[in-house]
């Protein structure tokens, strides 16, 4: 009889110390949020839900296109991969890079064949020039697009672009969420030092 007497007072008693608590738990994790800030994406379309979703569309549309080739082999990819433990920005400037590349010689081909490509030739416009800016405000060459064009990883990407033949802006088309995904993780201003 004791013990059940004790069970049934700890059990209001305890729901009454976790109703006590728990303001303080939340004040405590509210202020180690503030103390540590979330990344900031150096251009405002890389954090852009609507960009995010014009990406995703015309990558899925160029992939269904590559997917019904049969001859087309889906396991090559054109975007190069890099190791995370470089540093962040340069490889940000890389890509950076590659990106140019798709604005001048790739989306140019796709005006038509998607309703999402125009909106996403702006936003990735609107990317490049942020990266450019950001160059300017450093007021050094770390994104010199001349300087980049000839990096191993540039010269790869290009190489295997012109290796995809007459499907080569099909596939490049389809990496395109790829390299969204690569710009949205390296270019951002970060206290981290990562």
């Amino acid at each position: 009889m004791q013990l059940s007497s004790l069970v049934s007072w700890l059990r209001p008693t305890a729901a009454a110390m976790f109703l006590l608590l728990l303001p303080l738990l939340l004040i405590g994790q509210d202020q180690r949020a503030a103390g540590h800030p979330v990344d900031r994406a150096l251009s405002p379309p890389l954090r852009s839900p609507e960009t995010y979703q014009a990406v995703a569309n015309v990558s899925q549309h160029a992939q269904r296109a590559e997917s019904a080739e049969a001859t087309d082999d889906t396991s090559v990819r054109l975007i190069p991969r890099f190791s995370s433990t470089q540093d962040h920005l340069k490889i940000c400037c890389l890509h950076g890079n590659i990106l140019q590349f798709y604005l001048d010689n790739i989306l140019p081909h796709h005006s038509n064949q998607n309703a999402h490509i125009q909106r996403l030739k702006d936003d990735l416009s609107r990317i490049s020039d942020d990266l450019r800016r950001v160059n300017d405000d450093l007021q050094a060459d770390v994104c010199n697009v001349t300087q980049h064009r000839h990096h191993p990883h540039v010269k790869e990407f290009i190489s295997k672009f012109d290796a995809a033949g007459e499907r080569r802006f099909i596939k490049a088309v389809a990496e395109i969420d790829i390299l969204f995904s690569e710009l949205q993780y390296y270019c951002v201003h970060t206290r981290r030092g990562r």
